[in-house]
């Protein structure tokens, strides 16, 4: 367990490592309770490094033997790691160490799943496999030899050898020891291959039990358009002769992009119709996609230490989601994107968990893994190719691979690359990776009819944090078309380059007084305040730009729910008009219409609330939601019923982005029309669906109706084999609960003989979505509070990682009243309050209840 006392790290102090390491051979000798590992290590001092103490890292090793040039040595041992005294030149550093991966259920270094030996090492797990000096800057060429009676043994790099009980693997390219991997277990592969642009073939593998193999099809061809996209837009190639990739059922995140061995949480890659929904399907594909990306944009060029994760990981979700946008729907794909970043994203910067995207400190770089880092750290990324342009975007980031392949880099590289290919100064633009917070962006237009022009004023303003106490301007690229009364385009997009705290932009020419479209494609991350009348937002909805069509549509539909909500209104006449309009709008792809039929989350209108200086009541929020969904359905009925039966898809099943569109339509409609028809075509879809988001669709509007009790048995006698499926039994059950039954639901799944707490998918599959059942889990009975704590305190001894994360359900506790504040604080003061609880936990629930 670490130690939960740890020091506060701070970027400032950086300092190279005082050596390089020219080699490292590993042994692994596997035992589930008693592995032993030998490391050989080459070491030669670094002359630009400053002088300093030779100390590796480790944690929960037990020593066998050290050695330095074949001479045995008693080294000091601590908790943290060993410490020695080193000759001044070149040396060899041998160690022995045992580790027991059948008990680690942290799940980081060397652990077991279900009898499979797996490895995840990002951010600091490599020390709880043997000392060294774990750390990102620290690249080096990795030589592994693994021993054991498992059929499959897989490391980073190209095999070079096997025999009976073993087998050897090289790694040509340096890399640090956070993308060290290795398996070993009876697997089973689904095989292909791939050829580069300059025609080397590539063995393409993915592994998995034996039961899982028909799921993989989806995976490979995910992985072989991953490939042939990335030499295409961004010119990369695959540099080694296989690539692998294995399944992993227990694992505490999405995948990992370890070198030429990626892993992967089952959840992530394993697909079929019967089993895995569309949405499911896009996640893999997406997935795939960002952990081979990551083989140029994190493991040729990686980080110089922790701080820098946002310049892999936000280059790289950029880039993945660049890619799904060309394989799918670049207009859902952005709409999806955003809903998303300002659900969790903008929840993050405003409240104790704020932090620039790139930190200045940390006590526990797991905790740092956020929304902030990834989904923010790539929209800066966006911003900067809006800022510069297609063409210079592209030679600036061969210039990044040409410059740094094989180095580790800062923001400061990245930047100065940038600077470099296009000659501008984005010194102010890097206060994008320095500040906390989400900008607030107001706009006020002026019109000179005499003169025909128009002036958009803008304000931006941050609010101050403890993480940034005095944010200053930011350089904002905001994209602007103006609309005429008529609806049509009378000025085309133009990216407006704000940079001062107040600034003014004209447009002349004009023949009358416009309607401006700002923000379009949503340019920057911000929260835009543009004051519209009814009548301008209903033309806006008929934007040539998808996003701003659809802000206009959510923003109609966000007033009507607050006037719901505040003053008992009944839903807006002219926006369910306006939706009906949308609906019937035959060139716009299904999927688009489907999100038009979303309405704002209940955690989007209790923020919106929060921001206008009201006290949000989940109970409310609910009881407004749920008419206005019934108002819907009531006005829509026909409509909804001609929707359902003209996009129903009859061919076979294809996860592509035009059936899933046309399923996302009629699921959303089938949603609707339970509410006014029964549960009688709902339950039809549940009997006859071949796949599963048929399938799952229909079981959740018979549960909404409360008519799912039969189908919910029938899906659990069916799937029950099915972990992955089952995960899907467990968190529909909750989410779908009512608010008052929410807890209750989730506290009878943990009696469930097939609750398995310690595997984080199932964990999650009940607590994250209790977590997300806003109006449940924050019912005035407090106990879906007081229920999460429980299993908090329960997990953190077990998987500390999965704890700490689970704790980001309390982090807007300070919107809510008093009544409420007070249950949540009594629950995170029990929790800190635990007897040993881990650096990770105590880290995030101080911070928390700091604010």
């Amino acid at each position: 367990m670490k130690d939960a006392q740890a020091q506060t790290i701070y970027l400032r102090d950086y300092t190279p490592f005082g050596w390089t390491v020219e080699s490292v051979h590993l042994t692994f000798v596997l035992a589930p309770e008693a592995t032993r590992v030998r490391s050989r290590l080459r070491f030669v001092p670094d002359p630009k490094a400053p002088a300093q103490e030779f100390f590796l890292q480790g944690e929960d090793l037990t020593p066998i033997s050290f050695a330095i040039d074949g001479t045995p040595v008693t080294p000091e041992i601590t908790p943290e790691g060993l410490r020695a005294k080193v000759p001044d030149g070149p040396f060899t550093f041998e160690a022995e160490v045992e580790i027991a991966p059948l008990h680690n259920t942290a799940l980081e270094g060397l652990y077991m799943s279900r009898g499979m030996y797996c490895t995840q090492c990002e951010a600091e797990g490599f020390r709880k496999i043997t000392f060294y000096p774990d750390r990102p800057d620290v690249m080096s060429v990795f030589t592994v030899r693994i021993e054991g009676a498992e059929p499959v043994k897989l490391s980073n790099g190209n095999p070079v050898g096997a025999g009976e009980g073993w087998a050897e693997w090289h790694d040509p390219w340096p890399k640090p020891a956070y993308l060290f991997a290795l398996v070993a277990g009876d697997l089973v592969a689904q095989s292909d291959s791939f050829t580069t642009r300059s025609g080397r073939e590539v063995a393409l593998n993915l592994w998995v039990r034996e039961g899982d193999l028909h799921k993989c099809a989806f995976g490979m061809e995910a992985l072989k358009s991953s490939m042939d996209w990335d030499e295409r837009v961004y010119g990369r190639e695959y540099d080694l002769d296989v690539f692998n990739i294995v399944a992993v059922d227990d694992f505490n995140m999405g995948a990992m992009e370890n070198k030429g061995l990626n892993i992967f949480n089952s959840s992530a890659v394993l697909a079929s119709p019967e089993t895995a929904t569309d949405a499911n399907f896009e996640r893999i594909e997406g997935i795939i996609a960002h952990e081979y990306f990551h083989n140029w944009t994190g493991n040729r060029i990686t980080c110089r230490d922790w701080f820098q994760l946002c310049l892999k990981e936000g280059l790289t979700v950029f880039r993945d989601a660049q890619f799904t946008s060309d394989m799918r729907s670049a207009e859902v794909k952005r709409i999806v994107d955003v809903i998303d970043l300002r659900a969790r994203q903008f929840a993050e910067d405003q409240g104790p968990l704020a932090h620039p995207v790139r930190p200045e400190s940390f006590q526990e770089i797991n905790n740092f893994y956020t929304a902030t880092v990834y989904e923010k750290g790539a929209e800066v990324i966006g911003m900067l190719k809006t800022l510069v342009g297609d063409d210079a975007y592209g030679k600036a980031l061969d210039l990044y691979f040409e410059r740094h392949d094989g180095d580790v880099a800062t923001i400061e590289d990245w930047l100065k690359v940038f600077e470099d290919a296009t000659g501008r100064d984005l010194t102010q633009f890097k206060r994008w990776y320095s500040q906390a917070g989400t900008p607030r962006l107001s706009v006020v237009e002026a019109w000179d009819a005499g003169k025909g022009i128009f002036t958009l004023t803008f304000t931006q303003h941050t609010p101050p944090s403890t993480a940034t106490p005095q944010p200053k301007p930011q350089v904002l690229p905001i994209t602007v078309g103006l609309i005429g009364a008529d609806g049509a385009e009378v000025a085309p997009s133009r990216v407006l380059e704000m940079t001062e705290a107040e600034q003014s932009f004209t447009f002349d020419g004009l023949d009358a007084r416009p309607v401006a479209s700002v923000l379009r494609g949503f340019s920057a991350p911000v929260v835009l305040k543009q004051d519209f009348s009814k009548e301008e937002l209903l033309l806006l909805a008929h934007d040539s730009d998808p996003f701003n069509r659809w802000e206009a549509g959510r923003t109609l539909a966000r007033q009507s729910l607050l006037a719901v909500i505040t003053k008992g209104s009944a839903p807006d006449d002219a926006w369910l008009e306006a939706l009906r309009a949308v609906l019937e709008d035959e060139t716009l792809e299904p999927a688009y219409r489907a999100l038009m039929l979303g309405l704002p989350s209940h955690a989007d209108l209790a923020s919106t609330l929060h921001d206008a200086g009201k006290t949000p009541d989940p109970a409310a929020i609910h009881q407004a939601v749920e008419a206005t969904r019934d108002a819907m359905a009531e006005r829509f009925a026909a409509l909804l019923g001609d929707l359902y039966d003209r996009h129903r898809v009859d061919a076979p099943y294809q996860p592509n982005a035009a059936q899933s569109g046309k399923r996302a339509l009629t699921n959303a409609a089938l949603a609707l029309l339970t509410r006014v028809e029964g549960p009688a075509r709902a339950q039809a879809q549940f009997d006859d669906a071949d796949n599963m988001t048929q399938q799952l669709s229909a079981l959740a509007a018979l549960l909404r109706a409360g008519r799912g009790d039969k189908a919910l048995a029938a899906f659990e006698a069916q799937w029950r084999e099915d972990r992955l499926v089952m995960d899907k039994w467990f968190g529909l059950q909750v989410s779908q609960a009512a608010p008052e039954e929410a807890a209750e639901v989730a506290r009878r799944l943990t009696e469930h003989a097939d609750f398995n707490w310690k595997n984080p998918n199932r964990f999650r599959a009940v607590f994250g979505s209790l977590a997300m059942h806003h109006a449940g889990f924050h019912n005035e009975s407090g106990r879906g509070y007081a229920l999460l704590a429980d299993w908090l305190i329960k997990l953190d001894p077990v998987n500390p990682q999965t704890t700490a994360r689970m704790c980001s359900a309390f982090q807007t506790w300070r919107r809510y009243d008093m009544a409420r504040q007070e249950m949540i604080e009594t629950q995170l003061d029990r929790i800190l309050a635990s007897p040993d609880l881990s650096r990770d936990t105590s880290e995030m629930l101080s911070r928390i209840r700091g604010a």
